[in-house]
């Protein structure tokens, strides 16, 4: 079997797959879709301090399983609307229930 032949079948080596992320969810009202706060810290350019950045992301959710407070795992994703390009792969930490 030749290397040619191996790259074919899986993705090349060096590149890396779909991306990953951790965060908590911040909405669940809408139908099939979940609102996903992701918060990274990066350094200041100016200052050299820390700052917490945070990102809302769209995740599609098949069966309507996650809901406000769970911390998730998400991936990406073809595009499945206008604004979402993540879907929902695994529940890291469920939220506290009142």
């Amino acid at each position: 079997m030749s290397e040619h032949t191996a790259l074919a079948k899986g993705h090349e080596p060096g590149t890396s797959g779909p991306r990953r992320l951790i965060g908590r969810v911040k909405s669940d009202k809408m139908d099939k879709t979940v609102v996903v706060e992701v918060v990274r810290f990066k350094v200041d350019g100016m200052y050299k301090k820390y700052v917490r950045v945070r990102k809302r992301y769209k995740a599609h959710d098949e069966k309507n399983e996650y809901h406000v407070g769970d911390k998730v795992e998400i991936q990406e994703h073809r595009p499945l609307s206008k604004e979402k390009r993540f879907k929902v792969v695994r529940l890291v930490e469920r939220g506290v229930r009142e």
